[in-house]
C-alpha cells in the first residue's frame, strides 16, 4: 500500500468516526428537554437538515421538531426546513385545528417549493419527520422514510409509517394517477424515486405527493421519550433497539450522539441526523411534594434577605436564547475542531457575542431571531446580558447565518424562545439518476 493509498484509508477512517454536530435544550416550562445529532456519515455530501425551535403562541408553550432528508441535492430538504413550522406557526388555526393546520402547511410548502424550482433544470425532493407539542398533546406528521418512534411504558412503538412505493395502498394510488412502480434495486416510483411521498420531486408530482400521514398521542406519565430520524439511521437500527440506546442514556443530546455514532459504526452509508424528545411530566408529577416544600421555604428565605431573593429571581426568569450557526459537515479540517463561538453576523455588520446582547434580562420581552431580509425593528434592547452562541459541531463551520434581529412586538402572539437549526449542507454539482 502505498503513501498515497494510506493517506486515502486515513481521510475515511477520519470520517467514519468524526464526531455528529449536536445540541440540545429544555422548555420555558420544565416538560420536556431535547437533543439532536447530525452528520454526513460515509458520504461526502449533506442533504439531511433538522430544526428544533421552542415558541410561545397564544399563551401556549409549542415545540417543533423536524428532520428532513433531501434527495436529487439539498436544496428542497433546506427549503422545507426554512419554511414549514413558519407556514405551521402562522396558520389561523394552529392551536383551534392544529390537524387541519399541519396538512394545510405540508401542502402549502410543498406548492410554494415548486414554484421556486421553477428556476432549476435538476429535480430535488424532501422527506419530512416532524413533530409538534401544543399542551398535552404530540402530533406526528411525515411524508417519506424518516421515521418518528415514541417509547410509552418501556416499550417502543413507530408513530408513522414509511411511504415506500411497493406498500399496496401507495402503489394503487399511483397506478391510478398513471404512474408505475418498478424494482431497479429497491421498488421505485417510475423506477426513480425510492419514496412514495415527499416534498419537490417535480416530474413526479402527479404520483408523488406531500400528504402527510398524521398521528396524535398524549403526553402523560408513560410517555417516555420520541425518536425522529432520517433513514441513515433506521437502515441500521429497528426501533426497539434506538430505544434501547435512548432509555440508557438520560440526557437528550447524549442519546442521539450515541445514536448516529454506533450508527455509523454499525456501516450506515448514509447522511445520519437523530433528533431527542425527552418528555418530563412523571418527573415533574413525582416531585411535586417536594417541589412545594422547596416553594415555601423560598418564599421565608425571601422574608429574611430580599436582596438575594430577588438575584435569584433574576437569574431563574432570564430567557435564554440560542443560536446555531450554519454549518459545513463535509469540512473535516482538524484545525477547526475546538473552534470557539465567533461573531454573529446582525443586520450586515458582525458583533461578537458580549456585544451582540441577544440574552433577555427579567421581566424584558424576547426578542425574535430571524433570517433573510431587513429586521422589522432595530434591535436596541435595554438591559442587555450576554448572548449565548453555541458552535457544538466539531467540524468547521465555514458559513455564518445572517440573523435579524426585531423586538416581538413585531410578532403578533408570538414569542420564539429557542431556535437550533443546522446546517446549509455542502451540495453536489450532479443530480444521481436514481434517488434512495
Amino acid at each position: 500500500m502505498g503513501y498515497m493509498d494510506l493517506a486515502l484509508s486515513y481521510s475515511n477512517q477520519m470520517r467514519i468516526v468524526e464526531a455528529p454536530a449536536s445540541g440540545g435544550g429544555l422548555s420555558q416550562n420544565g416538560k420536556f428537554s431535547y437533543g439532536y445529532a447530525s452528520s454526513a456519515g460515509k458520504r461526502s455530501s449533506m442533504e439531511d437538515f433538522f430544526e428544533t425551535r421552542i415558541d410561545g403562541i397564544d399563551g401556549e408553550i409549542v415545540g417543533l421538531f423536524g428532520v428532513f432528508d433531501g434527495h436529487g441535492g439539498a436544496r428542497a430538504a433546506e427549503y422545507v426546513k426554512r419554511h414549514l413550522f413558519s407556514n405551521l406557526i402562522t396558520h389561523p388555526k394552529f392551536i383551534s385545528d392544529t390537524k387541519s393546520a399541519i396538512a394545510d402547511a405540508y401542502t402549502h410548502t410543498d406548492s410554494e417549493l415548486l414554484k421556486s424550482e421553477n428556476s432549476h433544470t435538476r429535480d430535488a425532493g424532501s422527506t419530512a419527520s416532524t413533530a409538534i407539542l401544543v399542551g398535552d398533546r404530540l402530533l406526528v406528521a411525515n411524508v417519506g422514510d424518516s421515521r418518528a418512534v415514541i417509547c410509552r411504558g418501556g416499550n417502543a412503538f413507530a408513530v408513522s409509517r414509511d411511504h415506500k412505493p411497493d406498500q399496496s395502498d401507495e402503489r394503487e394510488r399511483i397506478e391510478n394517477a398513471g404512474g408505475f412502480v418498478m424494482w431497479a434495486g429497491t421498488w421505485r416510483v417510475g423506477g426513480v424515486l425510492a419514496v412514495s411521498r415527499a416534498f419537490g420531486d417535480r416530474l413526479l408530482k402527479q404520483y408523488v405527493v406531500a400528504d402527510p400521514e398524521i398521528q396524535e398521542e398524549k403526553i402523560d406519565d408513560s410517555l417516555e421519550f420520541l425518536i425522529l430520524a432520517s433513514d441513515g439511521l433506521w437502515d441500521v437500527f429497528s426501533n426497539e433497539e434506538a430505544v434501547a440506546v435512548v432509555k440508557e442514556v438520560e440526557d437528550p443530546e447524549e442519546s442521539t450522539k450515541k445514536l448516529v455514532g454506533e450508527a455509523i459504526r454499525r456501516g450506515s452509508a448514509d447522511n445520519i441526523t437523530c433528533v431527542v424528545v425527552r418528555f418530563l411530566e412523571s418527573k415533574t408529577a413525582n416531585n411535586n411534594g417536594s417541589s412545594s416544600s422547596e416553594e415555601a421555604n423560598q418564599v421565608q428565605t425571601a422574608v429574611r434577605n430580599d436582596s438575594d431573593h430577588k438575584n435569584s429571581t433574576k437569574e431563574t426568569n432570564q430567557d435564554h436564547i440560542v443560536v446555531h450557526r450554519d454549518l459545513d459537515c463535509s469540512n473535516t479540517d482538524n484545525e477547526n475542531l475546538n473552534q470557539k463561538p465567533i461573531a454573529v453576523t446582525a443586520r450586515g455588520r458582525s458583533v461578537s457575542s458580549e456585544q451582540s446582547g441577544l440574552a433577555v434580562e427579567k421581566n424584558q420581552m424576547p426578542i425574535a431571531i430571524r433570517s433573510g431580509s431587513e429586521p422589522k425593528s432595530s434591535a436596541k434592547v435595554p438591559n442587555q446580558g450576554k448572548s449565548t452562541v453555541h458552535n457544538d459541531s466539531p467540524v468547521a463551520a465555514t458559513h455564518t447565518t445572517s440573523l435579524e434581529i426585531s423586538g416581538s412586538t413585531g410578532e403578533k402572539n408570538r414569542k420564539p424562545i429557542q431556535v437550533h437549526s443546522d446546517s446549509a449542507a455542502s451540495k453536489t454539482s450532479s443530480t444521481p439518476s436514481v434517488f434512495n
